[in-house]
């Protein structure tokens, strides 16, 4: 008499066990959002720990609020100044959004005149350097002598600061495609607008997106330089306006709003480049 034969009692109890196992492991697994709440808790819980610690700090030893506010009396002033604020926010946004969106657009259509000019990238692109080795607190006011006191000067100020990571970036990502890859479409009879537009641009996607996660941030310091150099709006003027004034919550209040406009416009790129570059293995946990 065979083993299955002889228990089969046994071996069907084992098989139920195994699965009643696999579906309690399977109910047990969280899910998508469960997950990424899990993953954000640290810095939540940092996140608020640093503000106790500052609420602490201020109290106990007595720091003067024109010297450094609580987060209480920041919290106030989105309350009570809160269209102050705003008013002075959306010129900043309109004017690191154009730099950004002018500056990186520049450098793309650069980058790919130097892959296919051997000559203009010789010829610019220690010119493209030596401009960004300049400092931009002193570029800008020569900007502003030269376009005037309006949206000009902040967004060409914004577009400089975020050209010259993107040039670099998308030029080395258009010429990371192999040799065998470009051969393959020369022998496919393909052209070079061909070439750019179904291999290089493909290629260079990577690169470009961590270029444009660093534009999105530092177009926004772009356009508040622009507007400490002269400028009545925006949240660098009321960041000068409340520092000459010692309105030390008005101006707490004012960096976080920037520092909020630059974090939203980083998390819109990596939500773009998560959507558009499916195609990328995701790294396992």
């Amino acid at each position: 008499m065979s083993a299955s034969e002889m228990d089969p009692a046994g071996r069907s109890g084992a098989r139920h066990s195994a699965t009643g196992k696999a579906a309690t492991q399977t109910g047990r697994r969280p899910s998508a959002l469960a997950r990424r709440w899990r993953e954000r808790m640290p810095a939540i819980v940092a996140a608020i720990g640093l503000l106790v610690l500052w609420q602490l700090i201020i109290v106990v030893f007595g720091v003067r609020q024109f010297i450094a506010p609580t987060p209480i009396d920041v919290l106030g002033v989105f309350i009570e100044r809160g269209d102050t604020l705003w008013n002075n926010f959306w010129p900043t946004f309109f004017e690191a959004l154009a730099g950004f969106i002018v500056g990186n657009l520049v450098a793309i259509l650069i980058a790919i005149w130097f892959v296919h000019s051997t000559l203009g990238e010789r010829a610019f692109y220690p010119i493209a350097v030596f401009i960004n080795t300049i400092p931009i607190i002193a570029v800008a006011p020569i900007l502003v002598l030269l376009l005037g006191n309006g949206y000009e000067p902040k967004i060409v100020i914004a577009a400089l600061i975020c050209f010259f990571p993107t040039l670099v970036n998308m030029v080395r990502g258009l010429k990371s495609v192999s040799p065998q890859m470009i051969e393959l479409m020369r022998v496919l009879s393909a052209n070079r607008r061909e070439v750019l537009f179904k291999v290089r641009l493909q290629a260079s996607l990577p690169y470009l997106f961590a270029a444009l996660k660093i534009a999105s941030t530092t177009c926004v310091i772009g356009a508040i330089v622009g507007e400490w150099i002269g400028s009545n709006y925006g949240l660098g003027a009321l960041i000068l306006d409340a520092t000459y004034n010692y309105r030390s919550p008005l101006l707490y209040a004012t960096v976080f709003l920037g520092s909020a406009l630059a974090v939203t416009l980083f998390t819109l790129t990596s939500l773009a480049e998560r959507w558009i570059l499916k195609w990328r293995p995701t790294t396992a946990h």
